[in-house]
């Protein structure tokens, strides 16, 4: 099965000839229909990954011999502000097979290809193709990383952090960065205040990453940079720190200026209480306030699903966050469908739902789980 079964198919006939249009505007001798009937003998049976190394394993095969002047040849048809070439719709991904290209082939040309990746970042995202050359040289990477962090184009600041980060999705792991972040810690100091959103963002999912293997790291991390916080800071913050959040993490609520809770659960009703496989659980309760301050709280309820092995394991859900003033109460009520997904297999027998407020369980209760025939 496809990791993508829709996207694929972007990378079809169609894009490889207009890939081939233009590289045949700078490179004459391109045999065009050669390298268009290559790719569309093998392209049908493929997913994702597997379209974009088939495509540019032809253009490798197609182009001059010499990487450097194929890579310029890659690099000539990209869009420029003249308008050479027909409009490719969404080429911000449909360009891909250019950084397969230098990732999959540029390896002993580590100059050329980090700064054809420079270019190539502008109008394809190259944050796969420079994780090799992270791995097979550190310093000349980095310090490239480093310039590109205070760079005008914010494609090129997002490099620095979505190619830097230990567990990009779809793309091969950091290993060196998973045990060690510090080298990536220091390339995000250069954004964590950066002008745009798109790369802010790229820089809480990165320390979101990092999160899963040095909590402690992050946590100190940002702790260090709350203080004297801008809104633009504090939304990054608050973003980075959404899996430790889920997980009830006493310092990360500190951060975000979530204390102690103090609150008490009232009314909690779970219906029905033996809820067939393919329904919805209802649940709803009250909290009440019993502190003589106001409180911010993040409200989540916790699923303890029944696994294979017979025993629960807990499944955090966002629900509210809020503000109780001395004496007040708040009331919630929500419903969590039971069905079949991809990403789980539910068991029957008797299940658990809890509310937590700042990370804290302050009750729950059981129901169970009837699966079809039972």
């Amino acid at each position: 099965m496809s990791e993508f079964p829709l996207l694929k198919n972007f990378f079809d006939r169609r894009l490889v000839e207009q890939i081939a249009d233009r590289i045949v505007v700078i490179h004459a001798d391109f045999r065009t229909e050669a390298f268009v009937e290559a790719v569309d003998a093998k392209l049908h049976e493929l997913d994702l990954k597997q379209r974009l190394a088939l495509i540019a394993r032809e253009l490798r095969a197609f182009l001059p011999a010499d990487y450097p002047v194929a890579l310029n040849i890659l690099l000539a048809i990209l869009d420029d502000d003249r308008h050479s070439f027909e409009p490719i719709e969404d080429p911000n991904f449909r360009l891909l097979p250019i950084p397969t290209f230098v990732e999959r082939y540029g390896l002993e040309h580590p100059r050329q290809s980090l700064d054809a990746m420079y270019i190539i970042t502008r109008h394809s995202s190259c944050e796969s193709a420079i994780r090799p050359f992270i791995t097979r040289y550190p310093e000349q990477t980095m310090t490239k990383l480093h310039t590109w962090a205070k760079d005008s184009n914010e494609h090129v600041r997002r490099l620095v952090s979505e190619g830097s980060r230990p567990r990009l999705p779809w793309a091969p792991q950091l290993t060196e960065f998973i045990a060690d972040p510090m080298p990536a810690l220091a390339l995000l100091e250069h954004l964590k205040d950066d002008s745009s959103l798109y790369v802010r963002r790229s820089v809480a999912n990165h320390l979101n990453d990092i999160s899963k293997d040095h909590p402690q790291v992050v946590l100190d991390t940002l702790k260090a940079w709350r203080i004297g916080a801008s809104e633009q800071r504090l939304w990054l913050i608050n973003h980075a720190l959404r899996s430790l959040i889920k997980k009830g993490d006493p310092q990360a609520l500190a951060i975000l200026g979530y204390g102690e809770p103090r609150v008490t659960l009232h009314e909690l009703k779970l219906s029905p209480e033996r809820l067939l496989f393919g329904g919805e659980l209802r649940f709803s309760f009250r909290l009440d306030s019993v502190s003589d301050e106001t409180q911010q709280l993040v409200i989540d309820y916790v699923m303890h699903f029944v696994k294979a092995n017979g025993k629960r394991a807990p499944k955090v859900f966002k629900l509210k966050k809020a503000t109780l003033t001395r004496g007040d109460s708040l009331s919630l009520s929500k419903s969590h469908a039971i069905r079949p997904i991809s990403t789980r297999r539910y068991y029957a027998g008797l299940q658990r739902l809890e509310i937590q407020v700042n990370g804290r369980i302050v009750g729950g209760a059981d129901y169970e789980l009837v699966m079809d025939g039972d």
